[in-house]
């Protein structure tokens, strides 16, 4: 039966959407409507699409504006040849599928990565090689400390704080329990970021570390209910947040306490699949704009999925990071000599990127030429579930992790 609403929910999702953005027409590249026929300039990307749940929702989103770049001139005449390889959620895979596209494929970039395994198993592997990674989720803390990897969102941690800041400022939490994967770098990074933000509010925080591919998610929900929290913030991806929620409900849980969750569960179809029994009882934080902005980019994005995507391919949260992953990613390529375009000049072209702006972030985004990693995405907005659509609640607000000093420091530099 959950199933089969979260189905029908989708569905409408989708089609609202389309009927909000069909009216406009994509725009990229050169917007000439020619075709690009040049030498194709290759790019990679490695997501997880088969596993516990399917995290390629970025990669889709980028090819779509990919295909809609090669439609209207590519870079300079040159069209895009977009390789994305499915790691299944298995470090040992995505080593091998880095390897492959990167040695053998002659990859001057990767763009949208989207994986919970893939930074950890070639991080090292990329800067070794001197490919660099405009990635479109990162997810394990490999996503964000290091240095030829620069993702479009903000990632877990920094997500979860931000849900985690407004619960503290907005809800007068006391208490919290985090809900995160036992994926090495994942979970316990995140949810020991929530730990360390009630340790100095004067609080304590209980974690609890979940195996999202055949945990029970009764039996971990009342475990994180066992302390009557006032507040427990889910850092899962949508597929294992509503079961999570769904087993709340039937304790009554959400009745009790209010759960807020990171952008991983941000999707149109959200709401209407919970249901109303969470109206305002269960708050996402939103590491990009409202999905229904009326926003020049935004429309934009849609109507390139309308267009050069599937009518299957989601409308959310990850879907908007790849899209900005491809326009970084074409913004730092139209700057070179098309007939010159390697690796190298690539990857000197993305370290040069440092004030991109859309709509779609609350900030602009920027590279960190020299620094030792990445975190642009560190302004985020809150949205509640109401009457099966997402309430957007708050302004954009820095995220309060105290793991971004480094990060703060810099742009302070910056101005």
């Amino acid at each position: 039966m959950l199933k089969t609403l979260k189905v029908m929910a989708a569905g409408l999702a989708l089609s609202l959407l389309t009927a909000m953005s069909a009216h406009a027409a994509a725009s990229c590249g050169d917007g000439s409507g020619k075709a690009a026929e040049g030498e194709p300039i290759v790019i990679g990307a490695i997501t997880g699409k088969t596993g516990p749940d399917d995290f390629s929702n970025s990669t889709k989103a980028a090819k779509a504006y990919f295909d809609c770049l090669n439609a209207n001139g590519g870079i300079k005449g040159r069209p895009i040849k977009y390789v994305v390889e499915d790691d299944q959620w298995n470090p040992e895979t995505a080593a091998q599928l880095g390897a492959k596209i990167v040695n053998d494929e002659k990859a001057v970039l990767m763009v949208g990565n989207s994986s919970y395994v893939e930074c950890g198993a070639n991080a090292e592997f990329y800067k070794k090689s001197g490919i660099y990674v405009i990635a479109g989720v990162g997810v394990p803390r490999e996503c964000f400390f290091a240095e030829n990897y620069a993702p479009t969102n903000a990632g877990p941690r920094v997500s979860m704080l931000g849900a985690m800041g407004y619960a503290l400022d907005k809800l007068n939490a006391k208490s919290v329990a985090c809900i995160g994967p036992n994926i090495p770098n994942v979970g316990t990074w995140s949810c020991e970021g929530v730990a360390l933000l009630a340790k100095e509010k004067g609080f304590k925080a209980d974690v609890i570390l979940m195996d999202p591919g055949s945990a029970d998610a009764t039996s971990v929900i009342l475990q994180a209910a066992a302390s009557k929290p006032d507040v427990i913030v889910l850092g899962m991806s949508k597929g294992v947040a509503v079961p999570l929620l769904t087993a709340a409900e039937e304790q009554g849980l959400n009745q009790t306490i209010t759960f807020l969750s990171a952008a991983s569960a941000y999707d149109l179809s959200v709401p209407a699949t919970i249901g109303s029994g969470w109206d305002g009882k269960f708050f996402v934080n939103m590491e990009f704009n409202d999905l229904e902005a009326d926003t020049p980019d935004n429309k934009n994005w849609l109507a390139v999925m309308d267009e050069y995507g599937q009518e299957s391919d989601p409308r959310d949260t990850f879907a908007q990071a790849g899209y900005l992953a491809a326009r970084i990613a074409e913004k730092a390529l139209m700057t070179l000599d098309p007939n010159n375009i390697t690796r190298e000049t690539a990857s000197a072209a993305v370290r040069q990127v440092k004030d991109f702006k859309s709509d779609i972030f609350c900030a602009p985004w920027y590279f960190g030429d020299g620094q030792p990693r990445h975190n642009a995405n560190s302004t985020t907005r809150m949205a509640v579930s109401e009457g099966g659509k997402w309430k957007v609640v708050s302004d954009c607000a820095p995220s309060p992790d105290p793991e971004l000093k480094d990060i703060r420091a810099f742009e302070a530099t910056m101005k």
